[in-house]
């Protein structure tokens, strides 16, 4: 399916996408995968009603307290829901909960209503003492769902899933406000009845939701033409233990710093999100995704550095290195190989029919130039298609005892093949010394005139503690990519994971400006502890 055919539906705890369309490993599949040393685990993950968690800490005073804010339908302490709401989907995450470890599970889920309701229980919260976790998608892979519960008793999760709606759409201006809560497919489908699109296109579409977007500054597929989401937003409203913030008045202002980008990036920590105004374009009558082959990645790097610097710019820019062309992660029967040679890039063009030909033209002459080779249409309606489908495929590869994880970063075009060639190393080594042969993919998926960003999926067997395999590894890359001068996240977030290269990143002042800002809008801590900082 492509994105516009993508439905909203809960997902199971723990098992990525739409229960209705799981994926499966084919015979061929595992064949490849005992070839390459690896064997399913000894022992089958639990299943989610084979999980046991502590009882809810809630008190009956304060859990009274909250039913008289937002009701008791709003309020919940059964296991099932905060089991949902328990952590995010990195694959530790996932490794963890498929062991039982439910240690980070909220003592009660909240499902406010309005922005006048979240605002209320913060203050609640704040009063009594109770950390709050904002669960707007629950899609964070860095650690951004897992508070560190020192001083508190109680931990709840306030899921804004219910703040789902198109609240305004000028329709004059191309601006739409939203629930935070609105889903990436809710947010297409009530645009394209007005004619528009918002254009953001995530891999985690199906399960990402717009607050979301804002608090992770989520970069999305169409990037090169759409921008990424914060670039994209032109107001917020956020709930905070001091009161509310209504940020926006205009698109750009040079009224003082822009508290806007503040709010951007902050994952929960200064506040919760209520609404979000952001641009919005007219939906796109031509549709065009098409394949490039390279000789090697610098080719098609220098190809798509000439574009992005000098134009005309494709709405999709993609190239993966030559190990990824040759695997199809859409098909892990090929995860050894087998593929074509080179660096396949993947090149998207939207919007009218006269504008898509034309750019088309104008870029297929530029890259034939540039010693690419143009192979049509069917590798990129391909890509498109299957994109979405890529995520359902860790739990598979999970079970079969695959550790299976992805990391990004970004820097600038002068350092992009230092970077990539420090961070394979780092995880090769990594993984190498821990007994596992490792397949390291890497592809750029965003770009700007001055960088890109890099995206590196990693594949090898599980050790008997792939969670302790994976954080030695993800250690290594994080040293390499702060070694390199790179960004330690360029959309994934901070979280937990990243938190304290994100510190070094930023240096001490930097961090104490952060806290600071923290100590104002949050003076009791109350907000995601132990996160971004």
């Amino acid at each position: 399916m492509t994105e516009s055919e993508l439905p909203v539906v809960a997902f199971h705890p723990y098992r990525w996408g739409d229960p209705d369309r799981p994926a499966e490993l084919p015979p061929t599949a595992r064949e490849a995968l005992a070839a390459f040393g690896i064997t399913e685990p000894a022992e089958p993950p639990l299943t989610p009603d084979q999980v046991r968690l502590t009882s809810s800490r809630l008190s009956a005073s304060a859990r009274d307290e909250l039913i008289a804010l937002v009701g008791a339908e709003s309020v919940a302490t059964d296991d099932a829901t905060r089991l949902a709401h328990t952590r995010g989907w990195s694959t530790t995450d996932l490794l963890k909960l498929r062991a039982g470890d439910t240690a980070d599970a909220p003592d009660a889920v909240i499902h406010p209503d309005s922005h006048d309701q979240v605002q209320a229980v913060l203050e609640l919260c704040t009063r009594l003492s109770i950390a709050v976790v904002p669960y707007s998608g629950g899609t964070s892979v860095v650690g951004g769902l897992n508070p560190v519960r020192e001083g508190f008793d109680t931990v709840i999760a306030l899921d804004t899933s219910r703040l789902d709606e198109l609240e305004a759409f000028d329709e004059v201006s191309h601006t739409a406000t939203f629930g935070a809560g609105t889903r990436g497919p809710r947010v297409e489908e009530l645009l394209r009845e007005k004619g528009f699109t918002l254009g953001h296109f995530p891999q985690s579409y199906e399960g990402a939701s717009i607050g979301g977007y804002a608090a992770a500054r989520s970069a999305g597929q169409s990037s090169a033409g759409y921008g990424r989401f914060d670039e994209m937003v032109v107001g917020l409203t956020v709930a905070t233990p001091r009161g509310a913030l209504h940020l926006g008045t205009a698109p750009k202002s040079a009224a003082g710093p822009d508290l806007r980008q503040l709010i951007l990036g902050s994952e929960g920590v200064f506040g919760v999100i209520t609404s979000v105004t952001v641009r919005v374009r007219p939906a796109p009558t031509a549709r065009v995704f098409e394949g490039w082959r390279f000789e090697n990645f610098d080719a098609g790097t220098r190809a798509l550095r000439h574009l992005t610097q000098r134009g005309p710019m494709p709405t999709v820019m993609r190239l993966s290195d030559e190990v990824e062309t040759q695997v199809n992660l859409s098909d892990p029967s090929r995860m050894l190989g087998g593929g074509p040679s080179g660096c396949m890039a993947i090149l998207g063009f939207e919007g009218s029919e006269t504008d898509v030909a034309a750019r088309r033209a104008t870029v297929s002459k530029i890259l034939t130039g540039l010693g690419g080779e143009n192979l049509g249409t069917e590798p990129g309606d391909a890509w498109r298609k299957g994109r979405f489908r890529a995520p359902y495929l860790r739990d598979p590869l999970l079970d079969a005892g695959v550790l299976i994880e992805t990391l990004e970063t970004a820097a600038f075009w002068s350092t992009l093949p230092r970077l990539r060639q420090a961070v394979t190393t780092a995880l090769t080594e990594s993984l190498t010394s821990q007994g596992t042969q490792a397949l390291i993919l890497c592809h750029i998926s965003h770009v700007y005139e001055t960088g890109a960003s890099l995206y590196f999926t990693v594949a090898c067997a599980q050790t008997a503690d792939p969670i302790a395999q994976w954080a030695a590894a993800k250690h290594a890359a994080n040293e390499a990519i702060r070694a390199t001068g790179a960004a330690s996240s360029h959309h994934h977030g901070v979280g937990t994971d990243h938190r304290d290269i994100y510190a070094r990143e930023i240096g001490p002042l930097g961090v104490e400006v952060i806290r600071g800002v923290k100590a104002t809008l949050d003076p009791a801590g109350i907000l995601n502890p132990g996160v971004l900082i």
